[in-house]
Formats: structure tokens, sequence, C-alpha cells
């Protein structure tokens, strides 16, 4: 699925390689003007800047350093709440409902649990990398900026 931004890019690619053909009547590809007012994006980026931490919510993007950070979709997801909202503690359930958007139930901690370790291993690049995410002992976990 395309972001707004790349559905914008798309559009005017695709309106300014008609143009260059300069036969739009013949095109067999069209795009209307409703949609290119549509695709339009009036908001800047979602961006977070945490010393060498880069996090950018649109992009789907974090980068530490110079090195972009692969993560899952859970793992992206996981971040994207926490440091939304940094020191406020998560407990495990309501990252399952926010995360997973499905009951809690379903789900134990330990989907979490590994989910999480998993993030904070591939935060630390190096053994200077701070440790962004913290555990709050039987509750859940929050994000802390060093």
């Amino acid at each position: 699925m395309l972001s707004a931004r790349q559905r914008q890019e798309l559009v005017n690619y695709l309106l300014d390689s008609q143009k260059q053909q300069n036969n739009l009547a013949d095109s067999q590809c069209i795009i209307s003007e409703t949609y290119k007012l549509q695709t339009v994006i009036d908001e800047p980026f979602i961006e977070i800047r945490i010393g060498d931490l880069y996090f950018c919510q649109e992009q789907r993007l974090v980068c530490i350093g110079e090195q972009i950070i692969e993560l899952t979709a859970k793992e992206f997801d996981i971040l994207a709440l926490l440091i939304a909202h940094p020191k406020c503690v998560f407990t495990y359930e309501l990252i399952m409902e926010l995360v997973w958007n499905e009951d809690y139930s379903l789900y134990s901690r330990k989907a979490v649990n590994n989910h999480v370790s998993n993030l904070r291993r591939k935060l630390k690049v190096t053994q200077d990398s701070p440790g962004y995410i913290k555990s709050v002992v039987s509750v859940g976990y929050k994000f802390e900026v060093p």
C-alpha cells in the first residue's frame, strides 16, 4: 500500500510523463483532478530525532547515525507507540491491544517480550548505544530519552 506521499509522487510522475507525450486525449491512463487534489500532503512528516536515533512515522524509517534499522511491522509499531509518548509506561496488555488491534487475552506477554527484545537488539548497534526502551518490572515498557 502506498503512503500519501508516494501516491502524490506517482501521480506527479504519471502526469509529467503524459505531458511529455503531448497526447493526453489518446492516453489510457488519465488521472482526475479530484484524485490529484486528494493526494496533496499539507502536513509535514512526524519525525523524531534523539541523539543518533532518527524516527519517521510516515516513511516507517528508523536510523541510528547513518545506519538504517530494519524492523518488522510489529517492532516498528511498538517503537512508534513508545517513542510518541516518552516516559509513559505501557502495560503488556495495552501494547497488545494498541499494536495487535486485538483482544490481548489471545496473546501472551511473551509475544510482546520477544518483539521488544528484538527491537532492543536492533537499536543497540554499538556497545555504547543507549538503551531507549526500559522495562518496568511486571508492568510493561516505556521509552526513555538517555
